[in-house]
């Protein structure tokens, strides 16, 4: 595969095209947060919250970018893509501004809310056992039948130079809002799954703020990027494990990875008790209700495997809320 590694000359690409659908996501101060880590004053914490974007999560910026990228060698093709959820409903509602056939493969027990978005956009979905994906590779094999039998053309969620433009564009609402009132950043909190998020984000802001620590969080048992840090090269893991849906990549993609290892400082695990429990602290504190891999980075700050130090503020990328009502209550009862 040939690699091609996204640069901030295409993420402000992207950002011209990204802005035609949609308004910045809101960067949130946190009072309470603040508080919690006993800052002093005059240091900041932020919450990128992805949230309120039209699909839920920050999926639908790459999605965007790829789809407007890719539309001559689309042509009158469907697209096809696999997705725990986000990347679905970000790429369908891609394709219905777009008008383009969209196929996505999901596993058959993703949130509620994933399948209603994304098909409230379009898609068309297929979907997998992902419990025993790591024995049959079941997942790939219908993705690739929809690309080779319905002569699709297939988006990667993450791994894919497009997609990490795209998702950089959150990085420069960033960078330009808090350059805006004068402010720096001390550490930069993101999720990292196939790295798509923060190969984006780690883009934007290592340009904006070349001091701040940029720190990746992973749930414990799928922490391939923290071994990846370790050993200097991507590590696979066959069955990675977690209540965090969004965050269960085998491995970070080659696009992403030369990024990573550039551009992040530090990459910290956390045990999904932790988890659970930032999510009610984020619903009890500020009334989001987050999906666990949105408070995955919240949870990081608040155990203190994220130490706040120096003397900027603290920016914690809040990824997506999309978690069903039932699953909610019973992971933060």
């Amino acid at each position: 595969m040939t690699v091609r590694v996204a640069t901030m000359s295409d993420v402000r690409k992207a950002e011209r095209i990204v802005r035609r659908f949609l308004s910045p996501a809101p960067l949130i101060r946190s009072y309470r947060l603040e508080k919690e880590l006993g800052l002093r004053d005059g240091r900041r914490v932020w919450l990128k919250d992805y949230g309120w974007t039209p699909v839920g999560s920050f999926k639908l910026l790459g999605a965007l970018n790829w789809m407007a990228q890719n539309l001559e060698r689309i042509g009158n093709r469907p697209v096809s893509a696999h997705s725990s959820g986000n990347f679905a409903s970000g790429i369908s509602f891609a394709g219905q501004q777009f008008e383009k056939r969209v196929v996505i493969v999901m596993p058959e027990t993703a949130a509620r809310v994933k399948f209603d978005l994304t098909r409230s956009f379009g898609a068309e979905i297929r979907t997998y056992d992902i419990s025993t994906d790591h024995l049959t590779g079941e997942r790939d094999r219908l993705t690739r039948a929809i690309t080779e039998e319905e002569g699709a053309i297939q988006a990667s969620p993450y791994d894919d130079a497009d997609v990490i433009a795209g998702n950089g564009v959150g990085g420069l609402e960033i960078v330009d809002e808090l350059r805006a009132q004068g402010r720096g950043i001390s550490q930069f909190v993101c999720q990292v799954s196939g790295g798509g998020l923060m190969a984006g984000h780690a883009l934007a802001i290592a340009d904006g703020f070349p001091e701040s620590e940029i720190i990746g969080v992973e749930p414990e048992g799928a922490d391939d990027f923290a071994q990846s840090m370790r050993a200097g090269e991507r590590v696979r893991i066959e069955r990675p494990t977690s209540i965090c849906d969004g965050l269960l990549s085998y491995d970070v993609g080659l696009h992403n990875w030369p990024i990573l290892q550039r551009d992040v400082t530090q990459a910290v695990t956390v045990p999904d008790d932790e988890t659970r429990l930032a999510m009610k602290w984020l619903y009890d504190n500020h009334g989001i209700r987050s999906e666990p891999s949105g408070a995955i980075t919240t949870a990081a700050v608040l155990t203190g495997k994220v130490t706040p130090g120096g003397d900027g503020d603290v920016v914690i990328v809040l990824s997506g809320r999309n978690v069903d009502e039932e699953s909610f209550r019973k992971w933060v009862n």
